[in-house]
């Protein structure tokens, strides 16, 4: 088996930079490596292969490549800046006995808060009006009444209840009282206010429909013109989970039918959003590219977290927010 012992003074390849506190708390201990920028997505699969020999740990914010682990290298571990583990090839790394640990949680509240500056956009119609003022219509304000709503009384439907999905449900009950129903695989989990249902009946129950579930094969593609065909007349569906998620074509039918009443995406089934994309014109559509985990709070909470998750494999510890734990058993003990 490869001996992975860091070497005295270790190299760590970042995929891309992080906070600066993080980053001047990793140089502290190791050297630090990072892909340049602007790199094509051939590009930084070639330089992630060519750099991958001389470094003991990788620090991950893209893609990669699913045979990235049969380079050999001295891999002490591998960290997910973030949450979703489809950028890395974990299977791969598993039975290479790499580590591979994420940074769960600790973005939560900035996803959630995107969330609701979404429900806030939809319901009042901000993007409309701002463009109206602009235009000169001041008596548009008249339509108010008529376009725009409360968040109070209204349902709000979440598909995953993890860390992200708690966190929105409780804002939403707690801070504006509205009704919180959630579609989840693990429904014993969830608190006693929140009703689990189908994804059916949670889609005709729902005012605003919000994604916070992680790519899976049981996720690809789950939400489709069948499942949209139940949604509740006026809903507003936004997606913070992963783009292939939702079928973009179906939801982009269902927005010009007004099946849906318009949608937030900030991600999609290609990233970046092609330029011949429907949803790029769609009137009923607000986009963002894949920042609602984004802040200046959560961005350093999230590189500090990866930093002392890779510091604590460079030390052979096993630290709890690694996703792979059944590795271990297979390691020789010293």
């Amino acid at each position: 088996m490869m001996n992975r012992q860091p070497m005295v003074r270790p190299t760590i390849l970042l995929t891309d930079r992080i906070h600066p506190d993080a980053h001047a708390r990793l140089a502290l201990e190791a050297n630090v490596v990072v892909l340049p920028d602007g790199l094509s997505r051939e590009e930084s699969d070639a330089a992630l292969r060519t750099l991958l020999p001389g470094v003991q740990g990788l620090v991950v914010r893209r893609q990669l490549p699913d045979n990235l682990f049969d380079t050999p290298a001295p891999l002490c571990g591998v960290v997910r800046h973030g949450v979703g583990l489809d950028f890395i090839p974990v299977a791969q790394a598993s039975a290479r006995q790499i580590p591979v640990a994420n940074t769960p949680a600790v973005n939560a509240n900035a996803v959630a808060e995107y969330v609701f500056a979404a429900m806030f956009a939809m319901s009042r119609q901000l993007a409309f009006f701002d463009q109206e003022v602009r235009q000169g219509n001041w008596q548009s304000r008249q339509t108010a009444g008529a376009k725009t709503a409360d968040l109070r009384g209204r349902t709000l439907g979440v598909i995953g209840y993890g860390a992200i999905g708690r966190r929105i449900g409780e804002i939403a009950s707690q801070g504006f009282s509205m009704k919180v129903v959630a579609h989840t695989t693990t429904p014993s989990r969830l608190p006693a206010d929140v009703e689990a249902l189908s994804l059916e009946a949670l889609f005709a129950a729902s005012d605003f429909l919000v994604l916070a579930c992680p790519l899976t094969p049981q996720t690809l593609g789950m939400i489709d013109r069948r499942v949209i065909a139940f949604a509740k007349p006026g809903a507003v569906l936004i997606n913070v989970a992963r783009g292939p998620v939702i079928c973009e074509d179906d939801l982009a039918c269902a927005l010009t039918a007004g099946t849906i009443s318009g949608a937030v995406l900030d991600v999609f089934e290609v990233q970046p959003l092609p330029v011949d994309s429907s949803l790029r014109k769609h009137p009923r559509v607000l986009l963002t590219p894949h920042l609602a985990g984004i802040t200046q709070d959560a961005e350093r909470a999230m590189g500090m977290l990866a930093v002392a998750t890779m510091l604590a494999l460079l030390r052979g510890e096993r630290p709890d927010n690694v996703v792979n734990q059944e590795i271990y058993p297979k390691f020789k003990k010293a």
